[in-house]
């Protein structure tokens, strides 16, 4: 009986030795990965009040939610898992799943606590998605989620997520990274007054929160959006020489001044990312379909310059004017011609989203139409901090894309020069200018 007793001892003092062991190798590779700016609620029903906040995880009350974390890990590997969770109430079962592998570890005690929730072999490089599901409970929530470690093998300085909320990252992060076209214009001979553009979203990739904007200048933007799953815009900004955020802070003398509009276009004004004059129009633009977008510059006599913007759509087989701003204090033609793709809403960002950006054409003052065929793909400050890797840009056929979110693995390395056939296809575009409205 003591030699089985003396057995046991050492056996369960090499155990903790190996464990200890286990443990140590974690260490020296973990990461503390935050919730608040890598994590999503997934699969969700109507009603569920389960969300992600600066904190972690709260309201997780349904079974059928699904919280989703996301790292990209540099190389193959182990990736072993501790998660910070607290249970207010009672005791809970829960399921951590990678790939086609699950857990499940019982939470209780009201304390937060650090769960080892096990160890996964990942089998290359790139983003991997850790789900987390409720499996039963005893309170009214499963638990709060604080704060995941992450180690193992898999893991090291190399790993992409993000890191903290400093400059509100977490906000940042969620939303995932813009990408950008800067069109090549160094050939152009003469004053840019017009730039033609085209956009066309494939299908399943008008994820709600986009805005694919097609004609963008040194003054302000213009493109199209999905603001809700009954909404759709065509947006016109132009931003005012005076530097704020809030609109109401802009001097008179340096206001956006609305000159016309177009029947059904709501003007305004606009703040949070710099200020000036808005506009935008209703329409229900549909995925797979090619939208043509028009902008015009007209510097004035009077320290002024006019920006007119103008959308077609196959639907209505006609140019449509949105809105004409005068803009104080500027003398200029157009400049720094561009293109993004940007998520506004922090709930989507882990849905991607694509879009073809072709037939760009710049029409001078002196009535040449040149076709643009070099851009240079760029991203954010998301995406240049390593925070975000899910960005992409590149040619299809004779055309730019741009494609982001989503945690796809293999991204475009910003600053990458693209070209494409210049003038391809039908030519340079056919417009009687005297007809626009």
């Amino acid at each position: 009986m003591k030699k089985q007793a003396t057995r046991t001892m050492l056996q369960l003092c090499s155990w903790l030795l190996f464990a200890g062991a286990v443990v140590a190798q974690s260490d020296t590779s973990a990461v503390i990965v935050p919730p608040g700016g890598n994590s999503f609620v997934t699969t969700t029903v109507k009603g569920d009040k389960a969300e992600v906040t600066g904190k972690g995880w709260e309201n997780w009350q349904q079974s059928s939610t699904v919280f989703s974390t996301y790292i990209k890990v540099s190389r193959k590997g182990s990736l072993q898992l501790f998660a910070t969770l607290q249970v207010p109430q009672g005791q809970s079962v829960v399921r951590c799943t990678i790939g086609k592998n699950s857990r499940t570890v019982t939470l209780k005690d009201n304390a937060a606590k650090e769960y080892a929730l096990g160890s996964w072999d990942i089998d290359s490089a790139g983003y991997v998605k850790i789900d987390m599901q409720g499996v039963s409970k005893t309170g009214p929530v499963f638990a709060s989620l604080l704060q995941w470690r992450i180690g193992g093998t898999a893991v090291d300085a190399q790993a992409h997520y993000v890191k903290n909320n400093e400059g509100n990252y977490f906000y940042w992060g969620r939303r995932g990274p813009s990408v950008h076209l800067g069109y090549d214009i160094s050939e152009v001979q003469g004053n840019a007054e017009w730039f033609y553009n085209e956009i066309t979203v494939p299908k399943d990739n008008d994820v709600i929160g986009s805005y694919y904007m097609a004609n963008g200048f040194g003054e302000g933007y213009f493109g199209m959006q999905v603001n809700s799953a009954t909404e759709r815009r065509i947006l016109f900004s132009v931003w005012s020489p005076f530097k704020t955020d809030d609109p109401a802070a802009i001097p008179e003398d340096q206001k956006i001044r609305l000159l016309k509009k177009g029947d059904g276009v709501h003007a305004g004004e606009f703040g949070n990312e710099g200020s000036g004059g808005q506009s935008y129009l209703r329409f229900n633009w549909k995925a797979g379909n090619s939208y043509k977008f028009l902008l015009h510059a007209q510097p004035g006599d009077s320290d002024r310059t006019t920006y007119t913007a103008y959308f077609f759509a196959p639907e209505r087989n006609q140019w449509q004017l949105i809105a004409s701003f005068s803009r104080p204090h500027t003398q200029t033609w157009l400049k720094h011609l561009h293109s993004f793709l940007e998520n506004f809403e922090p709930e989507t960002g882990y849905l991607t989203r694509k879009a073809l950006y072709h037939n760009q054409w710049v029409k001078t003052s002196d009535g040449k139409w040149i076709a643009l065929s070099k851009a240079k793909f760029t991203g954010d400050a998301t995406a240049q901090k390593g925070y975000r890797m899910d960005y992409g840009g590149g040619t299809a056929g004779n055309a730019f894309y741009l494609h982001n979110c989503g945690f796809f693995s293999n991204n475009t390395v910003l600053n990458t020069p693209l070209v494409i056939q210049p003038g391809a296809g039908d030519g340079a575009p056919q417009i009687d200018f005297t007809q626009l409205p």
